[in-house]
């Protein structure tokens, strides 16, 4: 059986994900902050709970031990993040750029380092790093695609980072399968439920790259229609 940690899966796409995956017949482990709202999520779901806070690296250590102990990891995902301060771009401080980028792309690295022997483990080790749309170039220079649109530095360029770190971690570790999805304009928290797309259909790219059963490309970037461009 597939054992899989989702890191932020009490909600939203993590949840989501969470639940099409049991579905699939993947053991999951639910990675979030808090206590209550983690155990609540995985007691809903039928799935496991562990304490992570991607930005801890005792949290994030102590996760590790605890899947190690109990069997190891097939699929890591990479789904938390943080949306960062709602403000006009002029007001924006360094504060600001070190809270999202130590969210949405520090903690890839932390998360990834730490949980990356366990994968070595497996026979079909798969690493799925949830990016964005909005930090590809030719989505948000292209007038048709709501990506142009949207004016955000911090967060976008979080993505961009999120989206390169998984094609370099690609190169390095050839042997694991390691992509980035992007899972469009979806109604989440991040933007106020104002998204087009359902969870469901949000998590399609995620879902399709967890389920390749260790088999397949490495270093894409995808969306829930196929290969996208960078």
């Amino acid at each position: 059986m597939t054992t899989t940690l989702i890191t932020g899966a009490n909600k939203g796409l993590g949840f989501e994900t969470a639940r099409r995956l049991i579905e699939a017949g993947h053991t999951v482990w639910i990675g979030a902050r808090d206590d209550e709202r983690g155990t609540r999520a995985a007691d809903t779901l039928g799935a496991r709970f562990v304490q992570l806070d991607v930005t801890s690296d005792a949290s994030v250590a102590a996760a590790a031990q605890t899947v190690a102990a109990e069997g190891g990891l097939d699929v890591l995902i990479n789904n938390a993040g943080i949306i960062g301060p709602h403000r006009a771009v002029e007001d924006l401080t360094a504060d600001d750029a070190l809270e999202v980028f130590g969210t949405n792309v520090i903690s890839v690295v932390r998360v990834t380092s730490a949980f990356l022997p366990l994968l070595r483990e497996s026979s079909a080790p798969t690493i799925v790093n949830v990016t964005s749309g909005l930090g590809s170039f030719s989505s948000v220079l292209d007038a048709d695609r709501i990506e142009s649109q949207i004016v955000a530095p911090l967060y976008t360029s979080s993505k961009s980072a999120v989206t390169m770190l998984t094609v370099q971690y690609a190169k390095a570790f050839p042997e694991i399968r390691i992509n980035a999805a992007d899972p469009g304009y979806t109604a989440t928290d991040l933007n106020g439920h104002s998204g087009t797309q359902t969870v469901t259909e949000g998590t399609d790219a995620i879902v399709e790259l967890a389920t390749r059963g260790g088999s397949g490309a490495t270093g894409t970037f995808i969306d829930r229609a196929g290969i996208a461009a960078f």
